[in-house]
């Protein structure tokens, strides 16, 4: 995927402020659940590329 590691990192660090971001802003009906869901997956997503970095 990234093999540069200073790209990885950044994008890594992005993903958890977009994921995070989407956790506190979901809204508490069904779409928020989903919204909340996708944040959660993009946060998990940023944490996997920051142990690999």
């Amino acid at each position: 995927m990234l093999k540069n590691r200073r790209a990885r990192r950044v994008v890594a660090i992005s993903l958890v402020i977009a994921g995070g971001l989407l956790m506190a802003l979901a809204p508490e009906i069904w779409e928020g659940v989903l919204v909340l869901a996708l944040g959660v997956g993009i946060e998990l997503a940023g944490i996997a590329l920051e142990r690999k970095a």
